[in-house]
């Protein structure tokens, strides 16, 4: 699986697997299989990568790139093309008698939000640039849909069809961010296991920082939700550099203050590393210098925490306490894990949300499934035992797979494991968790500054341009869902 963890073996294990699947067909992707050698941009505008972003009661978001036919920018995709870009919809395939616009006018990188929709309400859209209609992301190694609630339209430029849910019940409580897989320092997304044919992407030169880019946007996006909280789980840095987990932390105060308004977890990136880099940190407790523990839990024994938040009681899981290089499973320490069940007890009944970065389960996969794509397996078993004994926990959000995925397991069917995408690369964004006092909804948005949305459709061209079919998520439900939960316990929070 393409993620934090991706080894040479898991790409040869994958890359038959495509072969396979793709049969006699090399370029999947609509922009790929639009390219050619001819790099001049005087091509027809063509629009493609049609995509279903946000479906939340009363609103859509759709996104969508424009290049010249016929070019290839060096990734395998069109060269970018300026276009305008317009969204019509209504509520029948034959009566699209509303316009929505992009909200930046003349660009490759569309972005286009839908208002004032109803509740319950089935629609019918179709996007067109230089009034050349859409094409949507193929899903050919997954069952899946990019554009829709329904099959409506799959294989042509639509009209697509999506219904918008009801509101989550109750009044409205307050909002978190749930976000993860900041990795703030790399400078090359998608290399796998150092293999030349499969080359990782870099920023356009002259351009910030993707990193930055990307966490930059996030902060100021999240605002127009209003959230009172903001949880990152875990690769907070590339390699764990002092100087890469400090810039994280000043972005980051752009939302609000540390163990007040935002808290983080260690990912296995954020694990303590040897050499001269990191020599000034504390010994860790594992191996080398911990320099993660110095920048966000210097005053405190433990990387792993609870706190009551508006009533909400929040656990935050350092998944790599362990020792390792950081591509094996994530696991709890045995201290960790007795704190853990001990804290699940002391709060059986009060609406709880855990976060970490590796995920407990992982399922349905277009990659292949490893033991390092998750936390142990028995340790997995075991916290999911210890959910069903406590009814206050809701879900459990991590990252790690750099995708949307939303799971729940037989062992703990009260609780959604909801996996997000990374904040970083393709699709680059974060969840709205809205918690009212009757069930909650979360919705991923992509982060849309310019800069943030240029690089979002660079980066969608990893893994040979298929991690499309991976990261955005093979469902609307895996990006978008509401869930009936009493959450009365919980206090609305203020700023």
């Amino acid at each position: 699986m393409p993620a934090c963890d991706f080894t040479r073996r898991d790409l040869l294990r994958w890359t038959a697997y495509a072969a396979a699947a793709a049969g006699s067909t090399t370029l999947l992707d609509p922009a790929r299989a639009l390219a050619a050698t001819d790099s001049s941009g005087t091509g027809p505008v063509t629009p493609v990568n049609l995509e279903l972003v946000t479906l939340a009661e009363d609103r859509a978001v759709i996104t969508w790139y424009t290049g010249h036919a016929g070019t290839d920018d060096g990734l395998g995709r069109m060269v970018p093309a300026a276009s305008d870009g317009e969204v019509h919809y209504g509520t029948h395939p034959s009566r699209l008698n509303r316009v929505a616009h992009d909200t930046s006018g003349h660009t490759p990188y569309h972005y286009v939000e839908l208002h004032d929709l109803e509740p319950g309400q089935t629609y019918y859209y179709q996007a067109r640039s230089n009034g050349t209609l859409a094409a949507p992301t193929a899903f050919t190694l997954i069952a899946g849909n990019a554009v829709g609630t329904t099959d409506r339209g799959l294989g042509t430029t639509g009209p697509f069809e999506f219904t918008t849910p009801q509101p989550p019940q109750g009044s409205h409580l307050f909002s978190l961010v749930l976000c993860n897989d900041l990795h703030m320092g790399e400078t090359q997304a998608g290399l796998v296991g150092g293999q030349p044919q499969y080359i990782g992407i870099s920023q356009v030169p002259g351009l910030p920082p993707y990193p930055e880019v990307m966490l930059e946007s996030l902060v100021q996006d999240v605002k127009r939700f209003d959230p009172r909280y903001l949880l990152a789980a875990g690769d907070i840095s590339a390699e764990a550099v002092p100087t890469d987990l400090s810039r994280a932390g000043r972005l980051l105060s752009g939302f609000g203050r540390y163990q007040e308004d935002y808290f983080v977890t260690r990912g296995n990136h954020d694990r303590a590393h040897i050499g001269d880099a990191y020599s000034t940190c504390r010994v860790g407790q594992w191996q080398g210098n911990d320099c993660f523990h110095d920048a966000y839990f210097a005053h405190t024994e433990r990387t792993y925490f609870s706190r009551d938040l508006s009533g909400l009681h929040v656990i935050g899981l350092d998944t790599y306490d362990k020792p390792g290089n950081g591509g094996d499973a994530g696991a709890l320490s045995p201290e960790q894990l007795d704190w853990f069940r001990a804290d699940l007890k002391a709060h059986r009944d009060q609406p709880t949300l855990v976060f970490g970065h590796h995920p407990l389960v992982v399922q349905d996969s277009a990659f292949p499934i490893t033991a390092s794509n998750s936390v142990d397996a028995g340790q997995a078993a075991q916290i999911l035992s210890w959910y069903a004994q406590t009814p206050g926990v809701f879900l459990h959000h991590a990252g790690h797979t750099h995708r949307n995925h939303r799971t729940t397991s037989p062992a703990a069917p009260g609780v959604t494991l909801q996996e997000i995408a990374a904040a970083k690369e393709y699709p680059g964004g974060f969840s709205i968790l809205r918690l009212h006092t009757h069930g909650y909804a979360l919705n991923f948005s992509k982060s849309r500054s310019a800069l943030a949305r240029e690089w979002s459709e660079r980066s969608r061209q990893e893994i040979m341009g298929y991690w499309p079919q991976f990261a955005f998520g093979n469902t609307v439900g895996d990006r978008n869902t509401v869930v009936k939960r009493d959450l009365t316990g919980l206090k609305k929070g203020h700023h």
